[in-house]
């Protein structure tokens, strides 16, 4: 999607013959013919500004990230002008965390291309991940004045239907990102060559076919691993396509053997991923990406299979004429929605998620030393990601440090930048900083071992944590959540309801507050509710993947019996 994006944004002037020709190649997915051809016009010109912005967009999709920004640098050194050079460097340094550098150059990029809007939506992750308050509130002011003043099919450009889901904004213009998006996807999608239809025998077995670019060591993979592997493969024939390459985990390994089919497309492009699933001749078609990360939804809106399917990748509605049904539970889309919604949704309760139980925690707890912990204390942690952080439930997060004596808030380490910023945050609110405590990467083994130690997970509001949330959950963490207005904002209370703890939903974040301080003085109540939550972790739906795998394929059957007697997709409900 980047790859395609600023290809498009290349500016019209001409290229010497190699670099041209390494661009040419680049754009169609040809990585290592790209590279050969523009380190040729390097040799003939080491100084060509188009050669090295091509060479670093080649390096960084071949995740050769120090190589890749050298040379975008260069690029942009050549040329401070050039916007299309700007977005490239500011991508590429915030997929490698250098967060406050690459808004540096997001920043430029707009100020350099006014008439470009889609440019502005490159600024509100960057803002979201440093937990730059201020300019998130700026960039939200800018966005609702713009759809006050412009028509939806521009002011949306403004903001990505990724990100637009985690910002604190009404969320009908939320959805109206999301349509127009939609159009555009397919309006692309309608200037692609027609696909070679053919009629398939109905076998024995449904085809269901995932599309992902997380069939690795990533939060979408780790749910549903143990999904994949309990399919009933006398009814289903399982296929993956993956978008993105083995990053060598033993999670891929994985999952690479739960699918009968395993389909690398990562070089593919739309019109080709769609041919093949044609020509495998699939008959469920499950979109595990929505609008995040890598995607290729213009090879959904031209039909590929006769069943499309919205499914745990992307926590909203797509509001895609070209989907056909949207897998939710009552929780996360009550039934009062879904006239607002263009997908025919599904409820799945009591939970939409899956979960993995075969997911392997290390045997031994660390010590809170060990941790970064100090030896005593209540520890608040919310090990959700820092563009899910917002103003007002920090300021709470610090009036519950305040309340606590020798209490700490753990939070995941994310970068430098943000660190500062939240911990200067702290500061402001009268918090000694050094109780705002992070922790590193580790293994995932590790990281659910470490995730005991803490006594209450604090949930985010507008973007809950999903898997994080599950992984606490998991870990016998007690999880208190205050439900945002959407799909994405209403997760955790979905997982709640599923593993028997309702109680930790609290309807307001005065009520949120409140509970979370009860819990911090309560030692007896806390201890409660981790007994419980053990004890319904073996018993309750979440964690029963086999189970939940069984109501998940009831789904899809009604899908298929559904399109088979030629009605039209609809809303229903499986028990």
């Amino acid at each position: 999607m980047l790859l395609r994006l600023l290809g498009r944004l290349v500016g019209s002037g001409k290229a010497p013959a190699d670099a041209a020709l390494g661009l040419e190649r680049w754009r169609t997915g040809d990585l290592d013919g790209a590279e050969a051809a523009l380190r040729v016009a390097l040799k003939n010109n080491a100084a060509d500004p188009q050669a090295l912005y091509g060479l670093g967009a080649v390096l960084v999709a071949q995740q050769r990230m120090d190589e890749g920004l050298e040379a975008l640098r260069q690029a942009v050194e050549a040329r401070p002008r050039e916007a299309t050079y700007r977005v490239a460097l500011g991508n590429a340094l915030a997929q490698g965390r250098l967060t406050a550098e690459a808004l540096e150059h997001l920043e430029a990029a707009v100020e350099l291309a006014p008439d470009k809007p889609e440019l502005e939506a490159r600024l509100h992750k960057p803002l979201l991940d440093l937990c730059d308050w201020d300019r998130v509130d700026a960039a939200i002011e800018r966005l609702r004045g713009a759809a006050q003043s412009e028509p939806p099919e521009r002011w949306t450009l403004r903001a990505h239907p990724w990100v637009v889901l985690a910002l604190p904004l009404e969320n009908r213009l939320r959805q109206e990102v999301l349509r127009q998006h939609a159009r555009r996807v397919a309006a692309r999608a309608a200037n692609l060559q027609p696909l070679r239809r053919k009629v398939r025998e109905a076998g024995l077995r449904l085809r269901l076919a995932y599309v992902s670019a997380d069939f690795r060591s990533h939060p979408v993979g780790q749910l549903a691993a143990g999904l994949y592997e309990h399919h009933d493969r006398q009814r289903f024939e399982l296929f993956a396509y993956s978008m993105l390459g083995d990053d060598g985990s033993v999670h891929r390994k994985r999952l690479r053997a739960a699918f009968e089919h395993f389909v690398d497309v990562e070089d593919l492009e739309a019109h080709a991923l769609a041919q093949r699933l044609i020509d495998d001749g699939i008959d469920i078609l499950v979109d595990l990406a929505g609008y995040t990360g890598k995607t290729l939804t213009e090879a959904f809106a031209l039909r590929p299979a006769p069943v499309q399917v919205n499914y745990l990748g992307y926590p909203s509605p797509m509001q895609a004429p070209f989907i056909d049904y949207l897998v939710a539970d009552p929780i996360i889309v009550p039934a009062a929605e879904f006239d607002a919604i263009a997908e025919a949704v599904v409820h799945l309760p009591p939970s939409y998620q899956a979960n993995d139980d075969r997911q392997v925690s290390a045997p031994q707890t660390p010590t809170r030393e060990a941790a970064g912990l100090p030896a005593s204390g209540f520890v608040f942690c919310c090990f959700n990601q820092t563009y899910k952080i917002e103003r007002d439930l920090f300021a709470a997060w610090m009036r519950l440090l305040a309340a606590v004596p020798g209490s700490v808030l753990w939070l995941l380490a994310s970068n430098a930048q943000a660190e500062a910023n939240l911990r200067a945050a702290a500061a402001a609110h009268g918090i000694d900083p050094a109780r705002v405590l992070f922790a590193r990467w580790a293994r995932r083994p590790e990281h659910l071992a470490r995730t005991r130690l803490a006594d209450l997970f604090l949930d985010t509001h507008t973007c809950n944590g999903h898997t994080t949330s599950s992984d606490a959950l998991w870990a016998g963490v007690p999880l208190l959540t205050w439900p945002g207005d959407a799909f994405a904002g209403r997760v955790a209370a979905s997982l709640l309801t599923a593993i028997g703890l309702p109680e930790l939903i609290a309807p307001t974040l005065a009520d949120y507050e409140r509970l979370a301080l009860e819990l911090a003085r309560d030692a007896s109540r806390l201890r409660a509710l981790r007994e419980r939550l053990s004890a319904n972790r073996q018993t309750h739906p979440l964690f029963q993947t086999q189970a939940y795998t069984r109501r998940l394929e009831r789904v899809y059957a009604q899908m298929w019996a559904r399109y088979r007697s030629g009605e039209k997709p609809r809303h229903f409900a499986v028990d």
